[in-house]
């Protein structure tokens, strides 16, 4: 089955069968040396020459969980959280702060435009209490890429902390984390970095990071200080996925060795492959060319064909579409081009498409 969703995604053999590795017990070095491998390859993959001041933690969990860690382990008492809102995944950052009381009102904008970073000045300047500020690097509810770079100048000049959910953007859109001053950065396995989910990291500021350990522990389990200082003993605070872990680390090597701006070029000539045929075909694009990111692009449904018939006439051909979210649930479909795909299985996709719409006698 070819995977056209925003992760999980469609993986490589050779990711596939570092699952059947040999067991290992996590307290055992053999855990300890993989686990300080994949931290070394996310700096290298994502802070290239920025290693010493960054560091990575390593988390068994969805991408949501690593970020509800950087989200809960970085306030310290009596701050308030930011939040920058334009899609699902803004709104799900807000409903982490809410149980703990650590936000303040979102600051919203259009679902089908980028934030504007001199209302977030105004915002900072009224609400002295919000020391962080979260925002998503890759808008998935509509394939929008946010502004990452010019939010965070101004969070940088304004003297507060960011945290980026780049759960689906790092290794599919360029994101400069040193070079922005980014605290923390939110990644997973299971998407462009074409692994399996399960497993999920956080890139962190070290000089930051020694300012969270004074911070209140809100939690056990997501608590990112207890898990930097037991990573760094060589050891880790609970049972993580050690088969998840091996197909994680393999799933680095691949990445490595394609380089992170050839996985990004990649799959952005696969983004213009079907953009291309999709407006061949009449089907309309959500978003402009100019917001939509590399890896997913957003589509209105075809006149007179629903959902669900869109979805199950596409998987009886062997792929896989994603339905939209929120309010748009009705309105758009949207292919994700993320994982160990070809230019063939994208052909194989467009000419299936196009069957569906001429078998249901669809003109859009």
């Amino acid at each position: 089955m070819i995977l056209l969703n925003p992760g999980p995604v469609n993986v490589s053999d050779r990711v596939r069968q570092a699952l059947q590795r040999p067991d290992i017990c996590h307290r055992e070095s053999e855990c300890a040396e993989l686990i300080h491998g994949i931290r070394q390859k996310l700096l290298k993959a994502f802070v290239p020459g920025g290693e010493s001041e960054y560091t990575a933690v390593l988390l068994t969990g969805s991408g949501t969980a690593a970020v509800e860690a950087a989200m809960l382990s970085s306030l310290p008492a009596g701050k308030r959280l930011l939040v920058i809102n334009n899609g699902v995944y803004g709104e799900r950052l807000s409903a982490m702060a809410g149980p703990q009381r650590l936000g303040i009102p979102d600051l919203k904008f259009d679902w089908q435009g980028r934030p504007d970073p001199e209302k977030l000045r105004l915002a900072l300047r009224q609400h002295p209490e919000a020391l962080a500020v979260a925002l998503v690097h890759h808008e998935t509810t509509t394939g929008l890429n946010n502004p990452v770079k010019e939010l965070a100048e101004v969070i940088d000049s304004q003297n507060r902390t960011s945290l980026v959910d780049s759960v689906s953007g790092l290794a599919g859109e360029p994101l400069d984390i040193a070079g922005s001053k980014l605290y923390l950065v939110v990644g997973t396995a299971g998407k462009c970095i074409q692994g399996f989910p399960g497993a999920s990291f956080v890139i962190i500021r070290k000089g930051f990071l020694d300012r969270l350990k004074s911070y209140p522990k809100r939690t056990i389990y997501l608590h990112l200080p207890h898990y930097y200082e037991e990573q760094e003993r060589g050891s880790i605070p609970f049972t993580p996925a050690v088969q998840l872990y091996y197909a994680f680390d393999e799933a680095l090597n691949e990445l490595l060795e394609e380089g992170v701006a050839n996985r990004i070029q990649r799959y952005k000539q696969a983004a213009a492959l079907i953009r291309k045929r999709m407006t061949a075909l009449g089907v309309k694009a959500l978003l402009p060319p100019e917001l939509q990111s590399n890896t997913i692009t957003a589509y209105h449904l075809p006149t007179g064909l629903s959902y669900p018939v869109l979805h199950d006439r596409l998987k009886e051909r062997g792929y896989v579409i994603y339905a939209g979210q929120g309010p748009l649930a009705e309105k758009i479909f949207r292919i994700a081009n993320m994982g160990a795909l070809t230019l063939k299985d994208f052909e194989g996709f467009l000419a299936a498409f196009q069957e569906v719409l001429e078998s249901s006698a669809v003109r859009a």
